[in-house]
């Protein structure tokens, strides 16, 4: 099989894992393939189990959380008055003062635990999973994957709405059974000890997932990386998949030409002009050198957090914003960011989880095969708060079997975490006609 193109410094920092990450697909086969049926998909070995899963963080580490966030030693205000120079003094100490006194992981602890939660061995890594499956018998299995600096808090919320619709407004014909892991070096999931976890290796692990679900149907969804790794699903095309629906357009991030005629064109080669030049330096530094940022992300946790904040998006500013009392990007409450990054800190990821910038950057087979094309539908929904709000055009350009579009009213980079009503609507419409 061809092997990728090595993506330049440049095509890196223009689109970080969506340069040369979807070329990527052609870098190694489908770890098998989904089973005609259930009974196939019986684990072979020991290794192939699926063992439940809940989460339970111990007590120590929580106290020993809250007494490093009050030990702060905090550098001098910035010079400006907006986010030019980063994530600004105020927000971070207000976040860090709500993080010490008042917020409650045992809270998000326990609602996590409401939903099912596995692991399984997928090429030598563990695999943290949800899998919820809906009471609706003829549900579609929907594969969920999220994003950096996201995690699977992202789609916690949006469960019940999309394995339950008739409790939720919708229609049993609308129902998923919904299967959202955690990639490797995230949260949950073990962290991977040797090279070579980029998109096309996640996206080969949830292929072998699937299968050991005894999905031989299935649909799948991503956003930022998770909008990668769904994009290189589609370009592998494994037996079972029947389609994608994805929230960021990465074909344009990594440099793919786009038309700029019309007015809305031209706002959305703006807006992506404007994050690569000025929103893109994490994207540089995890790209790069993941390590070095590695001692401040496992050493402090409001280094973590400013981390993880400092995106210049809608969404990441009323995050900011919502801790010096502003009104939250939809869901995204301080408890709820709060969860996302408290996940980080207590499970030590925030290196690992960077990694997969740097893969991206310096993947193992050379070459400069052209992708295979997506030949299954694909779904795509420009929300309004994203990076930018891709135009149909655009995404007809990258996805020629393009078989939804639309631009909802609102929500932004975590369209699912912000918006989960939306969202589910958002993805109901777009695999209707696949079931």
């Amino acid at each position: 099989m061809p092997s990728p193109a090595i993506p330049t410094r440049r095509s890196v920092l223009q689109g970080g894992l969506a340069a040369g990450v979807a070329v990527a697909a052609t870098a190694s086969g489908v770890l098998g393939s989904s089973p005609a049926n259930a009974a196939a998909a019986t684990p072979s070995s020991a290794a192939d189990k699926i063992r439940p899963f809940r989460a339970s963080i111990a007590g120590t580490r929580l106290t020993e959380l809250r007494h490093r966030v009050g030990s702060t030693r905090w550098p001098s205000r910035e010079l400006v008055a907006d986010r030019e120079q980063g994530v600004q003094l105020a927000a971070s100490q207000a976040l860090a003062k709500y993080w010490k006194t008042r917020y409650d992981w045992r809270r998000f602890e326990a609602k996590l635990n409401k939903l099912p939660q596995y692991t399984t061995e997928i090429d030598g890594v563990e695999i943290h999973f949800i899998h919820v499956r809906s009471p609706h018998k003829d549900a579609l299995p929907l594969l969920a994957t999220h994003g950096w600096p996201g995690s699977i808090v992202e789609f916690v919320d949006a469960a019940g709405p999309l394995t339950n619709p008739t409790a939720h407004g919708g229609k049993a014909s609308d129902a998923f059974h919904l299967v959202v892991p955690s990639i490797p070096g995230y949260g949950f999931s073990g962290q991977p000890t040797e090279r070579g976890w980029d998109a096309t290796r996640v996206a080969n692990a949830w292929v072998e997932l699937m299968r050991r679900l005894g999905y031989p149907k299935w649909v799948a969804q991503g956003g930022d990386v998770g909008a990668v790794v769904t994009d290189t699903l589609g370009r592998l095309s494994p037996a079972g998949l029947a389609g994608i629906h994805m929230n960021l357009l990465v074909t344009a991030l990594g440099g793919a030409p786009v038309p700029t005629v019309t007015a809305e064109e031209q706002a959305a080669k703006a807006a992506l002009t404007a994050f690569q030049t000025t929103g893109s330096a994490y994207l540089t530094e995890q790209s790069f050198r993941p390590q070095t940022i590695g001692y401040a992300l496992s050493d402090s946790p409001v280094a973590l957090a400013a981390w993880m904040l400092d995106h210049d998006t809608d969404s990441y500013t009323k995050i900011a914003r919502t801790f010096l009392g502003g009104s939250p990007s939809g869901n995204l409450t301080r408890d709820h960011v709060l969860d996302n990054i408290s996940l980080y800190w207590l499970t030590n990821s925030g290196v690992s989880a960077a990694r997969i910038y740097w893969e991206s950057a310096h993947p193992q087979a050379a070459g400069g095969a052209t992708p295979p094309a997506i030949k299954v539908p694909v779904g795509f929904s420009a929300f309004p708060g994203e990076l930018f709000q891709a135009p149909r055009s655009w995404v007809e350009s990258g996805y020629p079997t393009l078989s939804y579009y639309n631009k909802p009213a609102r929500g932004g980079h975590f369209a699912a975490w912000e918006e989960p009503e939306l969202f589910t609507a958002e993805v109901r419409a777009a695999f209707r006609a696949l079931r």
